[in-house]
């Protein structure tokens, strides 16, 4: 499961980043940074339809066909096959099938922009948070996402929404004690995964488990759990990272960096606000 991340890269470097331009739309909406994009929230993402623009929709996914809003968050790769969460699983890939999901698996596919993501065990959830991130300091990174339309009966007003497709844990996840894993595409297959044209087969393939040593992750204040809070604050961390580490500072890269804004800016707001609350 993937129920909470962050995206705090400035809209210009995601747009270096991806490629893409934001587009007069993607104006109206709340732009990066939040820290706590929780179900509900707007959020960025590039879709096959549109592969040059950077959008944003809402997190959480309702079919084009439903009577009402969902907000599904995840859809499992494999389906309702490998109940048991199995690391190993190498068999059919269920969301084809599922009839939430199978039309946009199939052609409303779409990256989904993330600088890090927030789990915790199964059992505790987000009573006992971690962020997890890219252990080489590549951010962002992207996720890999199916989207739709979905009008609403009762107003007539168009929702586009998305969700976040997971896998197997793999080695960070497993040591937290969670049992999924979002899908993290590699750069070189992120075009392969929004083409429309991609073969189903090659779209499958790339529904693969995190390899391990990709990821680390590190404890951070619970308050995170809940989605009205934001700021890097809640980034800060609390106990030590899964894997030790001793040359990168995630908390410090974000919480710096993360908006756009150097130390030296950082000290003149502060100084030009003294008495005033932000918050960031």
């Amino acid at each position: 499961m993937c129920g909470r991340y962050v995206t705090v890269t400035s809209v210009q470097a995601i747009e270096k980043r991806f490629q893409v331009t934001a587009g007069p739309d993607y104006t109206d909406a709340p732009a990066p940074p939040n820290t706590n994009v929780s179900h509900g929230d707007l959020a960025p993402i590039v879709t096959g339809d549109r592969p040059g623009a950077l959008q944003t929709m809402q997190f959480g996914f309702t079919p084009s066909w439903a009577k009402k809003q969902f907000y599904m968050i995840n859809a499992r790769s494999e389906g309702d096959h490998n109940a048991d969460n199995q690391p190993g699983y190498r068999g059919a890939m269920g969301i084809l099938q599922k009839p939430m999901f199978r039309q946009s698996i199939r052609t409303r596919r779409c990256l989904v922009i993330a600088d890090a993501f927030i789990e915790g065990p199964q059992r505790e959830k987000l009573a006992k948070p971690y962020v997890v991130y890219a252990r080489d300091g590549q951010r962002p990174f992207a996720l890999a996402g199916i989207w739709d339309e979905w009008a609403d009966s009762t107003t007539g007003e168009l929702i586009r929404s998305f969700a976040i497709i997971t896998t197997t844990a793999c080695d960070v996840l497993n040591n937290i004690g969670h049992h999924r894993s979002p899908v993290l595409l590699h750069p070189e297959d992120e075009r392969t995964w929004i083409d429309p044209v991609t073969p189903l087969s090659d779209v499958t393939a790339l529904l693969r488990p995190i390899p391990d040593g990709t990821l680390n992750a590190y404890p951070i204040d619970p308050g995170i759990k809940n989605p009205r809070l934001n700021g890097t604050s809640l980034l800060q961390p609390v106990g030590q990272r899964v894997f030790p580490e001793c040359d990168y500072d995630l908390h410090q890269s974000l919480d710096m960096f993360g908006m756009g804004e150097s130390r030296a800016k950082r000290r003149r707001d502060s100084e030009s606000e003294a008495g005033q609350s932000r918050l960031f």
